[in-house]
């Protein structure tokens, strides 16, 4: 019995060793699950006509950028993309903005595209999503801000536009924060290691101004919950639900580019 007893004491120490183990690599390299950067040449360059790249100074770092320069904007769209790809993935619609008359701005995070660095930190996110506007902001002065999240954006975009204040707050496929993806893609990971919170709730409720959220009901990966929770927080949200969308494919819906061109094209 004793032996027993031993090689049970044993074999459950081994288990809380390895499930130790585990949760301290989840806790320190979380960034491997959250963020998916795919990296670009050195000689990288978007030949397009009116946009310039941008190198962005942070700490210890630099971001690329693209910025879409027009004539005589009515203002700016400062995109915020998601956790994959990099700018040649997402600086693809320029058209869009070009018809509605608006430049558009976007940052590759971090070890992403030509970025330097890598993620290491939410505030450290945060940070370089404020030094990158801070950046470009005093070329708009008297004209109109948009800032525009997609995905794990939204929560950035959100946190700027509770500080900054611009005329028209867009998020596309939004969470409600990052504990509740967790719990909904990893429900066997303790919602205490996780380091980035990323609680897009908290931000969107302290918005003064408009917030257009838009959600396909199709998306697998976020539910269409996260939106409408989102709205009912949000001090002036419209939700608008893109029939037959999933998660990576709503600017191919008439729908969202209807409600996001009626937006903009709203800011006089």
């Amino acid at each position: 019995m004793d032996m027993a007893i031993g090689f049970l004491l044993w074999a459950l120490g081994s288990v809380a060793a390895a499930l130790a183990a585990l949760f301290a690599a989840l806790y320190w390299r979380q960034e491997s699950l959250l963020f998916a950067p795919e990296r670009l040449p050195a000689d990288f360059t978007l030949h397009e006509a009116g946009v310039i790249e941008l190198s962005i100074p942070v700490d210890g770092a630099t971001l690329n950028a693209f910025h879409l320069r027009l004539p005589d904007p009515r203002g700016v769209v400062f995109f915020l993309h998601g956790n994959a790809g990099n700018l040649a993935s997402w600086f693809v619609d320029s058209d869009f903005y070009r018809r509605a008359n608006f430049d558009l701005v976007m940052i590759d995070y971090r070890g992403y595209g030509k970025s330097t660095g890598r993620i290491q930190s939410e505030v450290q996110l945060r940070a370089d999503v404020a030094a990158a506007w801070d950046q470009v902001a005093p070329l708009y002065r008297g004209r109109r801000v948009v800032l525009l999240g997609r995905s794990l954006g939204t929560a950035l975009a959100a946190g700027l536009a509770a500080r900054i204040h611009p005329d028209l707050t867009i998020l596309v496929s939004p969470y409600w924060s990052m504990r509740e993806m967790a719990a909904l893609h990893y429900p066997w990971v303790p919602g205490a290691l996780l380091r980035y919170r990323l609680e897009t709730h908290r931000d969107v409720a302290a918005i003064a101004g408009p917030v257009l959220l838009l959600h396909g009901d199709r998306d697998e990966l976020i539910p269409y919950s996260h939106s409408e929770r989102l709205q009912a927080v949000a001090q002036s949200g419209q939700l608008v639900l893109v029939p037959g969308a999933a998660h990576n494919d709503l600017q191919d819906f008439a729908v969202y580019r209807a409600a996001v061109g009626r937006r903009l094209e709203a800011l006089h």
